[in-house]
């Protein structure tokens, strides 16, 4: 088992890392990287070679007898709220993080980029003893506030709710905004309506945490594999390769159920790995997620980059 990390020392490092990361953007660039339904149409302007014609505005074209378009700009307090999970499974890591340090360290850096922008943020903290919720607010103190209510919460362990998680955060969530499922979303599907009601007046992105052992078994002999949320033990012999060959199908098609499951209920998805690089990907995710919905074209899935 991976030795936990110091999640104080960690937030700091994030906050230098998300601030370096988004330095190189174009100035304005970071205020819109939660563009999404929180985006209003600008002013109307004539159109011009090149311009999406899907933005043409047929009222003010009729009116004028010539061809106008309007512009997205991003709303400056899009209201971001975050559904986090810290039940027992998340208490797991073999490449130097467990999935909890990484679901913290993805809340800092949300929380970063919210605040940068000017927008709001709240969250629903899921644990095995029920829901905490953290209002919709603005400013840094309320993220630092956030931030360490997590780090206390995320030491309780057991088993959670996801579905009764994604509700509660529908709830808190009083205007169209952005929802961020942070979770590695293990255990029955039965969250997919709940996140599909939620993805009807929000757009969600799914953040899908996973370490390496849980795709892939290493011939080590006999181990104890324990469930983290239930408790239960059970001895596998990773020497046979017939059981390693049924874990790896086993969690293959897990992976892609849970991917199916995000794309039926319309979440954006991004999937982010222990023993990888995670805030090069949310960067550049959440970056090219702008751009899709500024073009009109598809959110692409993106996945954490190999070492």
């Amino acid at each position: 088992m991976a030795q936990p990390r110091p999640p104080s020392s960690l937030l700091r490092r994030v906050e230098l890392t998300v601030g370096r990361k988004i330095h190189g953007l174009r100035e304005g660039d970071h205020l819109a990287l939660f563009a999404g339904r929180g985006i209003e149409a600008g002013e109307a302007r004539l159109y011009s070679p090149g311009d999406d014609v899907r933005r043409i505005d047929w009222t003010v074209t009729a009116r004028t007898g010539e061809p106008h378009v309007r512009d997205a700009v991003a709303e400056r307090e899009l209201d971001v709220v975050v559904l986090l999970d810290l039940s027992g499974s998340l208490d797991f890591g073999t490449a130097g993080w467990r999935k909890v340090d990484l679901a913290l360290a993805v809340l800092s850096a949300v929380g970063s980029l919210a605040t940068r922008g000017h927008d709001r943020i709240g969250a629903v903290l899921l644990t095995a003893s029920g829901p905490e919720i953290v209002p919709v607010r603005a400013g840094r103190a309320h993220l630092a506030a956030l931030l360490a209510r997590s780090e206390r919460a995320s030491a309780v362990g057991g088993t959670a709710d996801l579905a009764a998680g994604i509700e509660r955060l529908g709830l808190i969530a009083r205007r169209r905004g952005l929802a961020f499922v942070i979770s590695d979303l293990v255990g029955p599907l039965t969250w997919e309506r709940a996140l599909a009601r939620l993805a009807q007046r929000h757009d969600v992105v799914a953040i899908e945490l996973v370490d390496p052992r849980e795709m892939r078994l290493p011939d080590v002999g006999l181990v104890t594999v324990v469930d983290t949320e239930t408790g239960r033990r059970r001895m596998v012999d990773t020497a046979r390769p017939e059981i390693r060959l049924a874990f790896a199908a086993e969690a293959d098609r897990r992976r892609s159920a849970v991917a199916g499951s995000l794309e039926r209920a319309g979440a954006t998805h991004l999937r982010l790995w222990t023993d990888r690089d995670w805030i090069g990907p949310l960067i550049r995710f959440m970056e090219q997620r702008r751009r899709a919905r500024a073009s009109g074209r598809a959110i692409p899935f993106l996945e954490g980059d190999p070492r």
